[in-house]
């Protein structure tokens, strides 16, 4: 017979998955403090014992903030690796994803304003998302169930001061973006986006493994593991670190890194966007279901009057790239995370595009 728990308003049950005795999973906190993820002062966000960085290929943009990323297994526990699917985690597991902004980004030294935390746990029923919101004096962030809108200024590296309303999301958005077959499930937690070097420049899947986090297949070997490109890197860089690619590629490949991973978490077979019929994760080879001359299912103003998804040479008549330069919160995509357009990721998109024959 199941049993429930009632804490603080969360039904959690334990009758789906069975923890080991020394692991319990964690009950939802009114402070973040009061999980001892990080280290006093809070702010540093200095991982304590169990706490582990993390770092992806092709992180997702949200209005530039910055993103400091961490996981917390329970002692004795680890991840399991998979190909193509988020990694498998003990219950009691939770993934850390602070989200800031530095007073200059040409200068970190001066400071930072940390926003949010967003916390996801694996209880027993499943991962439960969390959301807190920091105080003015960076000393703790308080559970917020309703989200949030936060004024936020910086100086960009080029010098420019940038102002915005920042909107942290209530838990119910959470589920738009985080669904497979309507399953609530971690994003950016697969070996495509966190094969790559580490924290001493080794493999950062082999430095886990070494340290007891992850447990690997036999005879592992990242090289031949899926990995998603940088698509920050400049072609030097990308010569460097993918040499089997010849300099005409380096555009693709940093177009289907950027859409997989703005944009496949929903626009999948299995996600939200399924009916789109669009599909841009890595491994799509279909041109029409990347767009490529592909009417939208549903037109109306979304589409700018733009005939197809993907205009093969012209991006500017691609419905694709309008909507990823619109602010229009009934055109733009991503529909949630973003106010500001990415004019790098556009760029990065419009070039793959007018590269195409």
């Amino acid at each position: 017979m199941p049993v429930l728990f009632l804490i603080t308003g969360w039904v959690i049950s334990f009758s789906t998955i069975k923890p080991s005795p020394d692991v319990w999973p964690i009950a939802p906190k009114a402070k973040l403090s009061d999980y001892g993820f990080f280290t006093s002062p809070l702010a540093d966000l200095h991982p304590a014992a169990q706490v582990f960085p993390y770092d992806v290929n092709a992180p997702l943009f949200s209005d530039y903030a910055e993103k400091a990323r961490f996981i917390y297994l329970p002692a004795g526990t680890s991840m399991t690796y998979q190909s193509d699917a988020a990694f498998d985690f003990p219950v009691g597991a939770v993934i850390i994803k602070n989200f800031y902004y530095f007073s200059n980004a040409a200068k970190p030294e001066m400071g930072r304003r940390i926003l949010e935390t967003r916390l996801l746990l694996l209880q027993a029923n499943g991962w439960k998302a969390l959301e807190y919101v920091w105080n003015t004096e960076q000393t703790d962030a308080l559970l917020e169930v309703a989200g949030s809108t936060l004024p936020i200024q910086w100086q960009t590296a080029e010098g420019k001061l940038q102002k915005l309303d920042y909107i942290v999301p209530n838990l119910n958005q959470c589920k738009g973006c985080h669904s497979y077959d309507g399953q609530f499930v971690p994003i950016g937690i697969t070996a495509r986006q966190l094969n790559k070097s580490g924290k001493n420049a080794d493999n950062q899947l082999l430095d886990w493994q070494k340290l007891g986090y992850l447990t690997l297949p036999a005879g592992f070997d990242p090289t031949a593991a899926p990995r998603l490109t940088d698509y920050r890197l400049s072609d030097a860089a990308l010569q460097q670190h993918y040499p089997a690619l010849a300099m005409t590629e380096y555009a693709t490949a940093r177009a289907r890194a950027y859409l997989d991973g703005n944009c496949a978490h929903c626009h999948h077979e299995h996600g939200p966007a399924s009916t789109s019929g669009m599909f841009l994760g890595i491994n799509e080879q279909d041109p029409e279901k990347l767009g490529v001359n592909k009417t939208p299912v549903a037109a109306g103003r979304g589409s700018g009057n733009r005939r197809y998804g993907i205009v093969p040479g012209k991006p500017n008549e691609s419905i694709l790239v309008y909507r990823m330069e619109s602010g229009d919160p009934g055109i733009r995509m991503p529909e949630l995370g973003r106010q500001l357009a990415h004019k790098e990721g556009v760029e990065i998109v419009k070039t793959w595009i007018q590269g195409m024959k």
